[in-house]
Order: C-alpha cells, then structure tokens, then sequence
C-alpha cells in the first residue's frame, strides 16, 4: 500500500496544499503550528475517519471556509484508489471512493495507518479511556467493522442512562437494554481481549530487545472477569454482573459495569508500569506497542500500513530513536514531522524526501 499524494483544502490552516509523496520515506520539516502535524492528521483521518485531536469534525475546516475537503490517490495492491472527503460546517459529510460516493465502513476499508505521536508516550499515565481509545483504534484498522459495534454498545447505554435517569423504572424496559448491552458489549471485550493477546506476544519480544532484561505482560481489566475469554462466559459474567449492580446503576442513574469501564493494565516483570516504571521505561513499552501494530495490521490484512510519525523523535533518547529507525522496514512507507533534521543520520536522509512547512504552505 501507497499513498501516492493528497491535497488538502481548507483542512485547519492548510487552505490549498498538494503534496506528493514520492518516497517510502517523506519528512516534513517545520516549526510548532506550521501545519506539519495536520497533515499527518489528514491521512490518519482517511483511514479512520477520526482525528486524534478532536471529535469536532467542524474544528477540521479552517476559520474562514464553510468546507474542508481531502482528496487521496493511493495504490494497493496494484490497484489505483481515489479517495475523497468533504465535510461542512452544517455537518454534511460526503465520502467518495474513485469518484462514487460509498459508505463509512467501506471508506475506512481503503487505508490503514498507525499513527505514534508525543501523545502517545503519555498513554501509561492517561486515564482509562485513553488506553481504551489506544486499542480500539487498533482493533480498527484490522476490522472496520468494530467501530459499528462501538457505535451501538455507546447508543444503547446512552439510552439506557436516559432512562435510569427518569426515575421511574419499568423492570421489563430495563431488562432489554441490559439484555442488549449484554450481547454487544461481549462482543466487544472478547475481541478486546484477543487483539490484546496477539499484541502482546509480538510486543514482548520488540520491548525485550530494547530493555534487554525486561519482560513486558499486558493485561486486560474487567470488574466482572477472571481469566474468561470465551464469549459465552463474558456474556454469563456481563450479564451477573448488570443483576448484582442493578439498584446501584437505578441509584446513580448510569450505567457501571461494561467495556467502558475496563482498562489496561501494562507489568514490567511484573511490576505494574503505571505505579513503577521510569519514564525510559514507559516510552519503551509504547514504543514497542506501536511497532507491533504496524505488524499485526500487516500481518492481518496483507497491507502493511502507513507509519505516521509526529515529532515523536525529539521526546526519545537515542537508543528508542535508533531503535525506532532501524526497526521500520525499507518498504514501509514512513511519513514523520520533526522541526528539523537534527535528530536523523546522514545515512538516513539519503533516502528521504523532505519538505519544508510554513503556515500551511509548503515552501519547498
């Protein structure tokens, strides 16, 4: 897979940009709020149809514009793809596939990305939800589809909240909506907790050769699970659960108990990384789980991703940026913004396209 180009317009400060991309190894050189990071952005947000940094799609369109548009040419698997976004600050949303306007699930199908930026170093010391959101994106760019069942648990449980909060409670209405939130949620945590696993064994082995001594455990928490993985005793679990808390969810009018609720756990040699590790340790841990994304989403679709760095080299010492580098495969196709090239050998930059960024311009 191969981005070939994009162009952006009116996408935050970038008004009208093009820019091709070709070399499996494009940098993108400029100060702080130059534009650098929304271009990056724009390409994740192809492949997912989220940003990172917002769940306003409105804060995407630049001050003075009424739209923004991204427009993409891509090659997989021998295949020339077109693929084109427009959003309007009266939030329509038009998706095009070469042309044909398609669906979300379809849209999302095309790219595949794994974005590692300055946020992701602080995903130990986040809270739960962004640990959660960390492997839901994963879990993502391997099965479009699980967005959709995100979608529905969130509107169930909504719904169900609404009505706890009403005051009144019709024993049978409520038994239906746990019902539901029962069946998708299981869902949800039993494919959480194998994409978790899958993680975690190539993960092992990338945080071993960088700690050297280290070995890295990662673990799915659930209030209501043991050691369960097999969607019937989820659901049995989900399900007790919901029944033991019930007056307190009818008390506190929400919902208490389900996927999100649950967490990640990370254990150096079992010692839990979030209470113990040093900051070198935490940043090894995440840089080795970004790394194993870029593998299994390969290894799972039979399309090795876009890697998206975002001046992420700057915030590692110089044995996670070797490390890092070294680590990309030749034909992975590598997008990364720094401020400048300081960081990157001279052996690196041979082979890289670089180009320069200002107020959403490019200059060179």
């Amino acid at each position: 897979m191969r981005l070939v180009d994009i162009r952006l317009t009116n996408y935050r400060n970038c008004k009208d940009l093009s820019l091709d991309f070709n070399s499996n190894k494009v940098l993108i050189i400029g100060k702080n709020a130059q534009g650098k990071t929304n271009i990056l952005e724009s390409i994740y947000f192809l492949s997912s149809l989220k940003s990172p940094r917002t769940s306003n799609n409105i804060e995407l369109i630049n001050f003075d514009a009424g739209e923004t548009e991204i427009e993409a040419d891509i090659i997989k698997a021998d295949t020339d793809i077109e693929l084109t976004y427009k959003y309007t600050r009266e939030k329509s949303r038009e998706l095009k596939i070469n042309g044909v306007k398609t669906t979300p699930k379809n849209f999302k199908s095309v790219l595949r990305t794994v974005l590692f930026s300055t946020s992701d170093l602080l995903l130990l010391r986040g809270n739960p939800s962004d640990r959660r959101d960390w492997l839901d994106r994963a879990i993502s760019q391997v099965y479009p589809a699980y967005d959709e069942r995100l979608s529905k648990y969130d509107k169930i449980r909504v719904q169900k909240n609404n009505f706890l909060k009403e005051g009144v409670i019709n024993d049978t209405l409520l038994d239906v909506y746990n019902e539901q939130l029962t069946i998708t949620g299981s869902n949800i945590i039993y494919l959480r907790k194998k994409f978790l696993k899958e993680i975690e064994k190539i993960a092992k082995e990338k945080h071993l050769i960088i700690s050297e001594t280290e070995d890295l455990r990662l673990e799915y928490t659930c209030s209501f699970l043991n050691d369960e993985n097999e969607i019937d005793d989820i659901a049995s679990a989900f399900e007790t659960a919901l029944e033991e808390r019930k007056n307190e969810e009818i008390r506190r009018g929400q919902s208490c108990v389900g996927p999100h609720r649950d967490d990640i756990a990370f254990f150096i040699n079992n010692n839990e990384a979030t209470k113990y590790a040093s900051q070198g340790q935490q940043r090894t841990i995440v840089l080795a789980l970004k790394l194993s994304e870029l593998d299994i989403i390969t290894e799972k679709t039979g399309n090795e991703p876009i890697l998206l760095l975002d001046d992420v080299l700057a915030e590692l010492d110089d044995l996670r940026q070797n490390y890092l580098l070294k680590s990309i495969n030749a034909q992975t196709q590598t997008v990364i913004t720094s401020v400048d090239t300081i960081l990157f050998e001279e052996e690196f930059l041979k082979d890289v396209r670089i180009y320069k960024i200002e107020n959403g311009n490019i200059t060179d």
